[in-house]
């Protein structure tokens, strides 16, 4: 059984930096891809960053040069570094990890971005 667990959010003005972090625990042997989603409020859940077991990174265009997306597989956590962060950016954070093909998904953690 594996636990994915997401970790601090919160409340954050406009131009502000967070960083997420998103641990899993268990029956772990070796995590492939580690992504963070979002979800607005009204809105469907968006692919933010994602990284690869071998260290490759993807982001949305929308966080691009403002969000860094790192893992200490030591640890089995991904992290979310977000910076210069916007109202636009608030939302609900969601990790999945991907174990020998099954994916695990946390419950999510709370960003707002006050204007």
């Amino acid at each position: 059984q594996v636990q994915v667990v997401e970790s601090g959010g919160g409340l954050v003005q406009a131009g502000g930096s967070l960083r997420l972090s998103c641990a899993a625990s268990g029956s772990i042997f070796n995590i492939n891809a580690m992504v963070w989603y979002r979800q607005a409020p009204g809105k469907q859940r968006e692919l933010v960053a994602a990284v690869t077991s071998g260290g490759s990174t993807n982001y949305a265009d929308a966080v691009k040069g403002r969000f860094t997306i790192s893992r200490d597989n030591a640890k089995n956590t991904v992290y979310l570094h977000m910076n210069s962060l916007k109202p636009e950016d608030t939302a609900d954070y969601y990790c999945r990890i991907t174990v020998r093909g099954y994916d695990y998904w946390g419950r999510g953690t709370q960003v707002t971005v006050s204007s």
